[in-house]
């Protein structure tokens, strides 16, 4: 599918009337398919430093559901995923069909675990400022003299306490992870987050892109099996980089929302710099079509 092909008129906020709404996300509207099964729209909402924008980003939820489909179908062999067989446009009335086609996953209720597992193959983002301080990640040591987006020698896993929607999610050390999970979930956890990420790194490389880091979801079934779940790799969850013009030292252009955040950093309200708090500054025009060109291109490039 090209990215053209799911781009449609923008929806900021889904309203369904035919299921429960469960919880509006930064970008997912939840909504409960009986007891076991959750239709998730991906709105065309964009957040940055943990604020929702007022203006949405055209085609970026369909865009969104379409990568995520398609990582999941390419990584099905490392780890199951929470995705169903059934239609999304199934659960919900002919009328409501057309508001959630090409953005919407249907998938099985799970048990979330309240972890956020992120991978760094890169230095980036609070990453670098982590390592500035301290030569280390969530406790993890890394060598003297990398610099902002060096490549770590292996990829670190370097997780997240999940917060509330509007918080920050707090960086923590494998150990709180054990004390959360437990050891062995913990290393299983670990374990498969950096198969993915290396098996998504080496795909992605072949089309001309670095993924600097990424985070995933996961939850436990009725038996107790991990299940990767929420989304998947997409530039919402990940660092995405050209390689042509990568180069350390200095924060590369990506495919993901740092363009926004970019421009956020030097907006103003009321006269003053945004202190990233709600209401966010409103978003010009200009800044939203450059933000969707982005999310449109990594999509494109990924498929090739």
């Amino acid at each position: 599918m090209t990215a053209s092909a799911v781009v449609n008129e923008a929806l900021h906020t889904s309203n369904l009337t035919s299921l429960p709404l469960l919880a509006r996300g930064k970008v997912r509207d939840n909504y409960a398919v009986g007891s076991d099964r959750i239709l998730m729209v991906a709105s065309d909402r964009i957040s940055a430093f943990d604020v929702i924008m007022g203006e949405p980003i055209p085609g970026k939820g369909a865009l969104l559901t379409q990568m995520a489909l398609f990582w999941f179908d390419k990584l099905g062999h490392l780890c199951p995923n929470h995705l169903t067989a059934d239609a999304p446009e199934s659960v919900v009335t002919a009328a409501e069909a057309e508001q959630i086609r090409g953005r919407a996953m249907l998938v099985k209720r799970l048990q979330p675990i309240p972890v956020e597992a992120v991978v760094r193959g890169y230095l980036a983002g609070s990453g670098w400022k982590e390592y500035q301080d301290s030569r280390s990640v969530c406790g993890v040591p890394l060598p003297e003299g990398l610099q902002n987006a060096s490549r770590l020698p292996e990829p670190i896993f370097t997780p997240a306490a999940k917060a509330a929607v509007g918080e920050h999610d707090e960086n923590i050390t494998y150990e709180r992870v054990v004390e959360i999970v437990g050891a062995e979930r913990a290393a299983e956890i670990r374990r498969v987050s950096i198969a993915l990420y290396e098996a998504a790194r080496d795909y992605a490389a072949t089309r001309g892109i670095i993924i600097a880091d990424t985070k995933f979801e996961f939850g436990l079934d009725a038996q107790g099996t991990l299940v990767l779940m929420d989304e998947v790799l997409t530039p919402d969850s990940s660092r995405y980089w050209p390689a042509d013009t990568y180069a350390p030292g200095s924060n590369p252009p990506s495919f993901d929302k740092q363009f926004l955040r970019d421009w956020l950093e030097t907006a103003q309200v009321h006269g003053k710099p945004w202190d990233k708090t709600p209401p966010a500054p409103r978003l010009p025009q200009s800044v939203i079509e450059q933000t969707s060109k982005k999310y449109q291109e990594a999509w494109e490039r990924l498929q090739g």
